[in-house]
């Protein structure tokens, strides 16, 4: 198996020229992924919306426990006149009272129902000016009740379920774009690699024609060239100045959006190093298919929304539905002028209520809502096909594609070395005279031409391989499937 390994080495100068010689941090592709996934604002949200979703989850459960509840009323004072129209007088009342009332709640998830226990007590000293009455009293009243929905859905159980799907899709979410980041900066990455090295090219091209300008002069100093050789040198080295400075400001400007992407200060100042091995990765495509369809994330998001819009249909239906509501009570009642003797006569105290809602007519408009949610359904499950269909074109394209590679790192590596032996030979010959810079200067660009199409193959495979990684979740470097960590702890 041949390897080929590319090191990028700039000269000292060119860093200097842009200010990367001080560069306080070198990165390798696997650091700048590892800082992307901490700072990149686009995780950063995905992990806010995860914990937001956890929280809202973690709420709902702390709603299915017992409530505890305390409605103090410390003092109330009450004065009015009415006319009493069975005596035909106007009477004063004034009334002064105090009262508290403890409850204990307990939501029932498997009926949706509500248990309570209520304990209300108060003290009250009445005075009405009809036949100067004046009355002091405590009271006391406590009770059970149970009120339970009856002929509906589970609105406790559908929104806690709902809450789950939520929480399972923002986990989800997150996975998929740890994911697209690691591609995002693996593509960054590269890019400016590349540009590295065009840098390094460009420079080369430079030196050599300053290189070639001096032995020009030297010939046309010695009456071998004429002169307008020496100008058509003069202006290859101009024009490679130029491109030259071109290429560091490109570069530059790379840095700077790849530091947003990552996440780093735009103030710091960082390099990046890179090791382009070249080992074919055997890729075995029904496995990958396979991979893909059972563990793409995407398919279980679909699957989310499938059961998303299940849960908006039992809404839907619940539009203008016939319900009914039973309401269960019992209790004691105990009020006495003192309140050592509040339940010495206690009063018992029983409700019993049941109540049915019962539309009559709607002109349509509960089936009506009902179909649209159907329709609603329909679309996720044609989503979801579709997206089973999308991941299989992705992974047999991604496989081509790694194998037309695999060709043209092998046409690259001929086609470089084919371009700096010709390029040797046709130096050697305006050496002699025998070719003019024009000519010569055709033959570095060719040079440096195939070098760029070898590392952009090379490149292109790695992206390509890692692509493949994120289509399959399967890991055909180290033979493994990839497993997003989706689990997520509810308090």
């Amino acid at each position: 198996m041949k390897v080929i390994r590319i090191i990028l080495s700039v000269p000292a100068f060119l860093f200097f020229a842009v200010n990367l010689n001080f560069a306080q941090d070198v990165l390798t592709l696997d650091r700048a992924i590892d800082i992307a996934l901490e700072n990149s604002p686009q995780i950063r949200r995905s992990v806010i919306n995860l914990e937001r979703s956890k929280e809202s989850l973690n709420a709902q459960n702390a709603s299915l426990y017992s409530r505890f509840s305390l409605q103090v009323t410390p003092f109330e004072f009450s004065k009015d006149r009415q006319f009493n129209e069975f005596f035909s007088t106007w009477n004063t009342s004034e009334t002064k009272a105090s009262y508290g009332t403890f409850r204990i709640s307990q939501p029932i998830l498997w009926t949706d129902g509500i248990l309570s226990l209520i304990n209300t007590f108060s003290w009250q000293d009445a005075f009405s000016e009809f036949q100067d009455f004046n009355s002091e009293s405590f009271s006391n009243r406590l009770f059970l009740s149970y009120n339970q929905p009856l002929f509906t859905y589970n609105r406790g159980k559908l929104q806690l379920n709902e809450l789950e799907l939520n929480l399972e899709n923002a986990a989800l979410s997150y996975e998929i774009q740890k994911l697209a980041i690691t591609k995002n900066v693996s593509e960054s990455f590269y890019s400016v690699y590349q540009q590295k090295l065009r840098l390094q090219i460009t420079n080369d091209e430079y030196q050599s024609q300053k290189e070639n300008y001096e032995l020009t002069q030297n010939k046309v100093d010695a009456g071998i060239l004429s002169k307008d050789e020496l100008y058509q040198a003069e202006l290859n080295m101009l024009n490679s100045q130029m491109s030259l400075q071109n290429q560091e400001v490109t570069l530059l400007n790379q840095f700077d959006q790849f530091k947003q992407l990552v996440g780093i200060s735009i103030e710091n100042e960082i390099d990046i190093i890179a090791d382009v091995a070249h080992s074919p990765v055997e890729v075995d495509l029904n496995k990958a298919l396979q991979s893909g369809v059972a563990n793409r994330m995407e398919l279980r998001q679909r699957e989310i929304e499938i059961e998303t819009s299940q849960f908006n249909l039992i809404r839907t239906s619940a539009t203008n539905e016939f319900f009914g509501n039973l309401l269960m009570s019992v209790g004691l009642v105990g009020t006495d002028e003192k309140f050592g003797n509040i339940y010495d006569t206690p009063t018992n105290n029983q409700q019993f209520s049941l109540s049915f809602d019962i539309p009559l007519f709607d002109w349509g408009e509960r089936e009506s809502q009902i179909e649209a949610s159907k329709k609603n359904i329909e679309l996720s499950k044609l989503s979801l096909d579709d997206e089973r269909i999308s991941i299989m074109v992705a992974v047999k394209s991604v496989a081509r594609n790694l194998e037309n590679l695999e060709k043209q790192i092998e046409i690259s590596e001929v086609s470089e070395r084919n371009a700096e032996l010709s390029y040797e030979i046709n130096l050697e010959r305006y050496s002699n005279g025998d070719l003019t810079s024009i000519d010569l200067q055709r033959f570095q660009q060719q040079l440096s031409e195939a070098k760029l199409n070898r590392v952009n193959a090379l490149i292109s495979y790695r992206l390509e391989l890692l692509n493949m990684k994120i289509q399959s979740l399967y890991d055909f470097e180290l033979n493994e499937p990839v497993i997003p960590n989706v689990k997520y702890d509810v308090e």
